[in-house]
């Protein structure tokens, strides 16, 4: 994990010497924003999983699943009325979809499909007839067909083996639309384009990429500034909307983004962004190593004599500190923030704990995101 952190750190300052001092990226709009017309909606139902090898649900342990199959049965014409069913091949999942935007009835869609139950795997089974339905309560699709596990559970009399989640799985294009989304882009007055890294200098010159584009296409300015996240685009009267949308998204922009260090303390992993400014400041650091080690020994008593064999405890304790350094670091650029904390041989662990410390002193102009 050291190496790769350090890789990282050696990336980082290499790019930075390559760019300047300013971080800017040149992108296009459609890579920075999205049409808040074309959101996603998630979509959620109940269903059955049969064809299990005896990994589903115990129907004492999981009444509803017992239910529904019964509600199944009676659907189908089968009565169940004086029968006990024990059977290990069913499981009720929850099955949940994201239904893309601009949807039309007939085209497919992945679902994600989870046991309710303690049902031991859904590897093998086929997901029954299921309706998808939206926060309104209607019906936007219907899911069914075979499950896909990547997990797999093993198991006998002294160890069990479990590799990934076998309780979960997906249906590949297993839900087709039914009902189109109440509304259509093509019935909009503008454009809503949502940022979604919100930032007032990328909305600015968002707007002012598509004004200079709209002034020569169509003789005027038709973007505003909402807000750090949205820019709401008039549509010209002579103007197809489609075909504006796709003129615009292809629009190239400079972006910019706020001094961010990223630190995730369960792996070690440290991301520095390049606008990272520290102001002057001293780091020392050094570890103290404290070895305990126990060697007992074994007293044997004097030949003829009445005593006995004793265990003498001998402790020893050693302690040592390494080489302590200390540095000025003062980051004009990501480079000498790199470069500084590099020349006092700082480990991961170690930098994760001196950026902590520079936050708390106030020189590190920049958010500390902990993970």
């Amino acid at each position: 994990m050291r190496k790769i952190v350090a890789l990282i750190l050696a990336s980082l300052m290499t790019l930075s010497a390559a760019s300047p001092s300013h971080a800017a990226a040149t992108a296009r709009i459609k890579d920075v924003a999205s049409l808040q017309a074309g959101r996603d909606n998630q979509l959620i139902g109940y269903g059955l999983v049969v064809g299990l090898q005896g990994s589903g649900d115990s129907l004492r342990s999981s009444p509803f699943t017992e239910q529904s199959l019964r509600a199944m049965l009676q659907n189908l014409g089968i009565s169940t009325q004086g029968g006990e069913n024990r059977s290990k091949n069913i499981a009720a999942v929850m099955v949940t979809a994201t239904l893309p935007p601009f949807a039309s009835p007939g085209s497919r869609m992945d679902v994600a499909v989870s046991s309710l139950g303690d049902a031991t795997s859904l590897r093998g089974g086929t997901l029954v007839m299921t309706s998808l339905t939206g926060a309104d309560g209607q019906i936007y699709a219907v899911a069914q067909g075979p499950l896909i596990v990547s997990g797999f559970s093993a198991s006998g009399d002294a160890t069990q083996l479990t590799q990934g989640v076998a309780t979960a799985g997906r249906v590949p294009n297993g839900a087709i639309i039914e009902r189109p989304l109440p509304s259509r882009f093509k019935d909009s007055v503008n454009l809503v384009l949502q940022l979604r890294n919100p930032d007032f200098s990328t909305a600015v010159r968002m707007t002012d990429a598509i004004n200079a584009f709209s002034s020569q296409a169509y003789g005027g300015p038709i973007a505003s500034v909402n807000d750090s996240q949205e820019v709401v685009v008039e549509k010209p009267r002579r103007a197809d909307l489609a075909r504006l949308m796709a003129e615009i998204e292809n629009l190239p922009i400079d972006t910019d983004t706020p001094a961010k260090v990223v630190v995730n303390e369960r792996t070690g992993t440290i991301v520095i962004g390049a606008d990272v400014r520290i102001s002057e400041v001293a780091v020392s650091y050094g570890t103290l190593t404290v070895q305990v080690s126990e060697n007992p020994t074994v007293v044997q008593p004097l030949p003829f004599s009445n005593g006995e064999t004793a265990v003498q405890p001998q402790t020893d304790i050693i302690a040592q500190q390494a080489n302590s350094k200390v540095a000025i670091l003062k980051g004009s650029n990501l480079k000498t923030l790199v470069s500084g904390l590099n020349s006092i041989g700082v480990k991961p662990d170690g930098i994760i704990a001196i950026l902590q410390g520079i936050k708390s002193a106030g020189a590190l102009q920049a958010e500390l995101v902990l993970q």
